[in-house]
């Protein structure tokens, strides 16, 4: 018998012991999200995958999944808060997409153009977060950090070099590296570490090779995150 739960008036099977998302992703279906990676444990940090089981709010990245359990993901009321969430990350820190080189391939900057955020709203935070260029190969910028903690548990559990870390709490949060210099040339960091490669924004960034693919020929500039990430199982 095959065990199954309802997102959003669909029947969708799954195996026993996955999340809300993790059964979502398998069927094909897009649930947003920031800080949900298949290959590292989930920890419930974006809160943008929020949605609603039995009419009560839960992250689909931890919330393991029930035979009969309704699921809505794609309601109105549950996008406006995720709009309101981006919103809030995009003013945190500096998301100047027209100058990024992350632009066309940042998850934050597709998953607003997928839930149709049209302005920041809120007022401009400004942080001062100096970079660091430091590293001959890599370059950090802070202050497009949006506290996914990415970073921090791929290069914990995967490269198992603990390179980075979240210091401070609330609004004083932010990324650092674990050198008693705080500089990344200080640390055993290297291009192969999965840590390198997983940011979904642009703050580790490979020195030399910015803006390589132009602008209007990257991952999300043709086809929306929602079918690139979870094409539909009935073809997209």
């Amino acid at each position: 018998m095959i065990n199954t739960f309802i997102l959003d008036g669909k029947t969708i099977p799954f195996c026993e012991g996955q999340t809300i998302i993790e059964a979502a992703i398998a069927a094909g279906v897009y649930i947003p999200h920031l800080c949900f990676n298949p290959e590292l444990k989930p920890h419930g940090s974006c809160k943008l995958c929020t949605v609603r089981v039995n009419g009560r709010q839960s992250s689909s990245c931890t919330h393991q999944v029930q035979d009969g359990m309704v699921v809505e993901s794609d309601a109105e009321e549950i996008n406006d808060e995720r709009r309101a969430l981006l919103q809030m990350l995009f003013v945190e820190g500096n998301h100047f997409c027209p100058s990024c080189e992350k632009s066309g391939n940042c998850q934050l900057q597709a998953t607003a153009y997928e839930l149709k955020m049209m302005s920041p709203h809120f007022d401009q935070f400004f942080p001062d977060r100096p970079l660091d260029a430091s590293h001959p190969e890599y370059l950090l910028d802070f202050n497009r950090c949006i506290l996914c903690s990415l970073c921090v548990q791929a290069s914990r559990d995967v490269d198992e070099k603990n390179v980075f870390a979240i210091s401070g709490r609330g609004i004083r949060s932010r990324l650092i590296v674990n050198a008693k210099s705080g500089l990344l040339a200080d640390t055993d960091f290297s291009g192969n570490d999965k840590a390198a490669n997983i940011c979904p924004v642009g703050v580790i960034l490979r020195k030399r090779v910015g803006f390589t693919v132009p602008i209007g020929q990257r991952t999300y500039d043709e086809r929306p995150i929602s079918a690139i990430q979870h094409p539909n199982v009935e073809g997209d």
